[in-house]
């Protein structure tokens, strides 16, 4: 199997496995251990994604950058060079989607009471300005953590876990603060909702002008100031 035939494979397991920890959790939380909707059951279920977003982070290192959300690999193919996009937009988030409808169809038939994923509670402009901006900021979180934390694995993704964590719950009453649009489609397929209007802007455009926004924003702050030295470097040459 070739490194990008490996890579598709892993993207379709992760965004499948990722749709499932989500339920489960749920269920764990207020099923198993029998928590609430109210504050200690929210702190526990909290501590519980933390947890899991670490799981996933160390299984994204040892597979080799695969992933189980669009926002992430766009962010760094939009920074790439084109035959890098053409494959993340082609093929990777493609199997992505498919990993996910796959998680949530299974989902649904094995525990019909888990739930029928996030809704739009408010407008579609509304809506759209949210998952933007939240995608926008955990974006630029990530991409500014790449930069400043390259080599430690722990801090960099405990800061992005609880700053993601705190921007879902921020918007978790308008849009379900999702800023992953393959999980949302997986639900939003077993629904019949997947090509309605208020999906695809609220829940793909949006978050994409979110992520394009978040790498110019990174790239004007984090970068050009790099480029300015050089350039002032081969002026004095």
């Amino acid at each position: 199997m070739t490194c990008g035939a490996r890579l598709l494979v892993l993207d379709f397991v992760l965004a499948f496995m990722w749709v499932w920890s989500g339920t489960l959790i749920k269920i764990f939380v207020f099923g198993t251990l029998g928590f609430g909707n109210d504050p200690v059951g929210e702190i526990v279920k909290a501590s519980f994604s933390i947890l899991n977003m670490f799981v996933f982070a160390f299984l994204s290192k040892i597979w080799n950058g695969a992933s189980y959300n669009p926002l992430n690999i766009l962010s760094d193919a939009f920074s790439g060079d084109s035959s890098s996009f053409l494959f993340v937009a082609g093929a990777r988030i493609p199997a992505q989607v498919l990993g996910a409808i796959s998680g949530v169809r299974l989902i649904i038939q094995t525990i019909p009471e888990a739930g029928r994923g996030p809704h739009l509670n408010v407008g579609i402009h509304h809506g759209a300005l949210t998952e933007g901006l939240l995608t926008y900021g955990i974006v630029l979180i990530s991409l500014g953590l790449s930069t400043t934390l390259p080599g430690n694995f722990f801090m960099k993704t405990w800061i992005s876990s609880c700053s993601k964590l705190t921007l879902q719950i921020l918007g978790s009453d308008l849009t379900g603060g999702c800023m992953n649009p393959a999980s949302v489609i997986g639900w939003a397929y077993a629904r019949g909702e997947h090509i309605t209007k208020e999906h695809l802007f609220v829940y793909w455009i949006a978050p994409i002008q979110g992520t394009i926004l978040a790498v110019w924003t990174f790239k004007l702050l984090f970068r050009q100031p790099n480029e300015e030295n050089v350039n002032t470097k081969k002026k004095s040459e």
